[in-house]
Formats: structure tokens, sequence, C-alpha cells
């Protein structure tokens, strides 16, 4: 099978209209973030693009070039080795096969070329000879499915972080064809290291700075198999909370090197200072000498593991959780479950004021949100959900229900252009998710996604979630009981090592991750215990994780380190 086309024009038209139409959208549409020179010049460091070696023997590839961030730093770091091993511009062209750059946004890439032709001018270099080597060095196409013959030993860059729903519907199928690891909701960094690991010589090292979240989450799962498999993780410098890039980004960045051979060790730093001195040092440390060199170099073995999440955090918290984890069942395993409440594709059709939605009782449900939650309850707001599910999983009929066709039909063009509309015309007015209808009455408690710490109430019975609210529901636990373990430092402990951070330091409380929490089983708490963990006040953090401490038969140790992680972890509420 021929994954990779010769030249872009022997592609389908409508490939060529998709990569098309993705070389003239905007920064924000293609995931362009521009990266510090500080950050560029230690990922090159730890590439092992460095200006002693005689980089004119090595093949660099920047496979997202954007306008030069790590491009023209490499250019500058091979004239100046070229040079002082005896290179000299008249010479240049020796290094057309260098350098392979490739960029699909026309307008960024017309401004490096500009900038290399300049840069090589000012090295000396004819206008000639600058021209025709940027020519050589620069690809206007789609990476991903650009044709690069050879391999490469250093592969650097910033990959761009798209989500699915912005990319052409026939260029993602494309994607999927070539690329085993866009699973689930990958993001497009994810098929960028697939290829670049594929394009890695024997000896090469790709080094990337980009959105952490496939270190952990669902969708980095293939990923991280396929590093776990033919390829070590060198180098990881978690970069939460840092002024890594230009402008703001919703999810924290890390640095990944990456090369090929067996699993071993890595030496992991955290949240360093981004100034020239602060990176040049780490970098340094951490190809030489390491925690003897900069304490804040730590080494740690058996990160990579199958598709296993990447456990780089906190050592003490991280032992704790190894420990929890070898004697206590999941949540689910426990006799509870997990979900999520309902995404419509439309809110502003589907959701409004309960009594004010203009359909038959029998086809709307109560709503709870997430500012409905406080103090433990559901302080309900009065919103509703149109519901569309019958009971038994086929679509209300118009017939049965006019006003709620109605409704629906009033509001056809809107609903009709959702992706999950177009993917079953059928069922043109369905939810993304389906409503069971049964867990309105059903006692769960709910969990909203995006927050500093633990937010848990509980619903007797009475309300459906809104889709950023997760539920869990129980065969044997109390929910008041479980409540207050889901509330304590144990479950934010789990959370902060399991779960990645959005900016602002926030934690993601989704199922993946509240899967992940370990439990005992409620028939072996005794009755003093379970009275405990019922009467523990949701807003008393000292009086919860005494009595889930008491669960858990923490020792005072374990005590210390899972309070000392949780209150490290937490955003807003701190322990006084």
């Amino acid at each position: 099978m021929q994954l990779f086309d010769a030249h872009p024009s022997a592609r389908p038209l409508h490939l060529r209209n998709a990569v098309d139409s993705l070389s003239s959208v905007s920064e924000l549409e293609r995931g362009a973030v521009f990266t510090r020179v500080e950050v560029v010049d230690a990922l090159l460091d730890l590439a092992g693009y460095a200006i002693d070696l005689p980089l004119h023997r090595l093949r660099l590839l920047e496979p997202s070039v954007g306008e030069g961030d790590f491009l023209l730093p490499a250019i500058d770091r091979l004239l100046r080795s070229y040079t002082a091993h005896g290179g000299s511009p008249a010479d240049a062209l020796q290094l057309v096969h260098t350098i392979r750059a490739v960029e699909v946004h026309r307008a960024s890439l017309n401004h490096t070329h500009k900038a290399v032709v300049s840069a090589l001018e000012e090295w000396g270099a004819s206008s000639a000879i600058a021209t025709e080597l940027a020519d050589s060095w620069l690809l206007a196409d789609d990476f991903l499915l650009a044709a690069l013959p050879g391999n490469f030993d250093i592969i650097v860059g910033n990959p761009p972080y798209v989500r699915q729903e912005r990319i052409p519907a026939e260029l993602l199928a494309e994607y999927r064809r070539r690329y085993k690891t866009i699973y689930d909701r990958a993001d497009l960094y994810v098929p960028f290291f697939e290829r670049s690991l594929q394009l890695l010589s024997p000896r090469g090292r790709l080094a990337f700075i980009c959105a952490n979240r496939w270190v952990k989450n669902k969708y980095g799962g293939p990923l991280r198999e396929l590093v776990s498999r033919h390829f070590h993780l060198r180098f990881y410098i978690d970069m939460e909370g840092t002024n890594a890039f230009h402008s703001d980004v919703i999810a924290y960045p890390s640095i990944a090197v990456i090369e090929r051979g067996p699993s071993g060790m890595t030496r992991v730093a955290r949240r360093p200072e981004v100034s020239s001195d602060s990176m040049h040092m780490l970098a340094a440390a951490m190809l030489n000498d390491g925690p003897a060199a900069d304490p804040r170099v730590e080494e740690v073995r058996n990160v990579v593991n199958d598709s296993d999440p990447w456990l780089l955090d906190d050592t003490e918290g991280l032992a704790l959780v190894r420990a929890l984890e070898a004697r206590f069942p999941t949540l689910e395993d426990a006799g509870c479950r997990v979900g999520i409440g309902v995404a419509t594709g439309a809110d502003r059709v589907f959701i409004g004021q309960f009594d004010q939605l203009p359909v038959e009782a029998a086809r709307k449900v109560p709503l709870a949100m997430a500012r409905d939650l406080v103090d433990g309850r559901v302080e309900w707001g009065g919103m509703g959900a149109v519901n569309p599910w019958e009971a038994d999983g086929k679509l209300a009929d118009f017939d049965t229900y006019p006003r709620f066709a109605a409704y629906l039909l009033a509001h056809k063009d809107r609903i009709a252009g959702r992706h999950c509309a177009k993917a079953a015309p059928a069922g043109w007015y369905r939810t993304i998710d389906r409503i069971w209808i049964d867990l309105i009455g059903t006692p769960k408690l709910l969990i909203p996604d995006i927050k500093g710490e633990p937010v848990v109430a509980l619903d007797e019975g009475r309300f459906y979630p809104h889709h950023n609210l997760y539920w869990v529901v129980a065969e044997d636990w109390d929910l008041r009981a479980l409540g207050s373990v889901l509330r304590s430092s144990i479950a934010q402990l789990f959370i902060a090592t399991y779960s990645v951070r959005m900016s602002g330091g926030f934690l993601r409380f989704q199922a993946q991750y509240l899967r992940r929490i370990r439990v005992p089983r409620w028939d072996s708490l005794g009755k003093e215990i379970r009275q405990a963990l019922v009467e523990a006040s949701p807003s008393d953090h000292d009086a919860i994780d005494e009595a889930v401490f008491t669960a858990y038969g923490l020792s005072p140790s374990g005590r210390v380190a899972a309070r000392r992680v949780a209150d490290d972890a937490r955003v807003r509420k701190r322990r006084s």
C-alpha cells in the first residue's frame, strides 16, 4: 500500500482541496502556537543538535515550520558548525540535504522562506545559493501526507494542536487510514508524533514541545504503546504553568525527547523557570550528570509501560498511589458505575428553562447543571432538556408528540447541521448522547469536570446531569459515604496523579480518571467507620480525611503524603 504520494498533484482532488483549505486558515484554526527562543534552544540541545558536532553530516526535520521558531535557530547552529569544520559560503550547496522543513500554511512558509534566504546571505552565501538552499529545505505540503524520502537524525518542533472538529472530514478519514494512533478524540499532534517517530534514523532523536494531554489521557494510549514497543523516553520536562510560548494556551505543554531503543531510565524535570540561563543549565544537566548537576532533575524508571499513562509526578505521592492500587479495587470493581451527562450538540435548542420548553411534559427532563452543585447537594436552577429518546432507546415519534415535533422542526437547520445528525440523517433530532430516563430516578453523585479540587453533590433521584457533569451510582456503597471518599485527599491524590492539568492548574475530573480511584469494599468497613464517612460534612476537609484515612488504614506517613499532594494540587481552597 502506497501511503505517501510522490507529489501533491498525484492526490485525489478531494484531498488536494482539503489541504488547500488548511493552507489558508488562521493561526488559531491551524493550531499554530509560537515557542520562546529559550525553549527552542533547550530542545535543540536535548535533541543533540550542538554546534561543536559536524551538523552538516546530520539530517534535521522540522515537520511544522510556522514562521521558523525552530528552523532559524537550527540553521544558525548548522552554519556556525559548518564554518567551524572548514565549510564556507561558497560551498554551501553541500548542505542541500541537511534540512527538511514542512509547512502547510502558505503565508507562514513564504515568511520563513524570506527569513532563511536572509540568514544565508548574512552568513555570506550568494543570493542564488541562498535561494536554492531555501527552495530545497522548505516544502509546502501537509506533513502527514508528504513524501519525505530517507530518515532523519534530528526531528524537532512544536506540532500543531488542532481538534478533529476543525479538520475537513475527507482529510481526517485519510489521516485515520494512514495513522493507527488517531484514536478516540486524538488531536492532530498525535499523528505528527507517529509519523516523526517513523522517520527517525536508527540513532535519531525526536524533541517536541506540545500539549501534555496525550501522556495520560485515553486518546494517547496508542501513541504511548507505540513508544513503549520501539522507543525510549530519554527526557521529559513538565512545563506546567510556565510561559513557554508567546501566547497563552489552554492545555499545559511538556517537552518529550524520544529515541529508538529499549525503554530505560528517564530524566525528568518539572516547571523550570523559562530564562536563557535556567533552560541552558537544565538541558546541560539532563544531558550529562543529571541530578548530581542540577537538583531539578530526577531519574525515573519504568515510565513507559504499554499504553498505560505516564506517571512522572511527585515520587512520594506516586508511591502511595501504587500501594493503594495493590490493596484496593477500582471504583467500578467495588460495585460503582461512572458515566457522563448528556451532550446535545445544540444546547441553545435542546436546553432551556424547564417550565418554558414548548414540548410535551413527557419530552423534557429536569437538568442538573454544574452551577447547581452547592455544599454537597443540588440546588436546582430550573433548567431542563428536550428529550428525543424513548425508554426503549428509540427516537420519539413526531405524530405522537406534535408540540415536540413543531419545536424541533422549527430549529431543523441548526440541529441537522451537527456531526451526529449528518452521520445518521434519519435520526437528525437525536442528542449526541442518549438520555437514559431511568437515570433520573436513580440516586447518584454528581461531579463537575474542570475544578481545582473535588466537588461532589448528592442527587437523591430527581435530575439528569448536563454533559459537563459526571455521575457515579453504587450497588453497595452508601452514596453519602462514597461522597466523602470522593471529596477526600485520597481522591485528589488519584486525580492529580492521573489527570492532566488545564490552564490555571485545574484538574480534569473525567470518567477515565475517576475510574482510576481505588476504594475499599463497603462490606469490609466496620460500623463506626461507615458512620463517620456518612456524617462527615461536605465542607469539613479534616473530618472527611480523618474518616477516609481510617477506612483505608493509612499509616501516619501515608496520611501526611496524601494531604501534602492534595493540598499542592488544590487551586483555590487550601488547608490553613
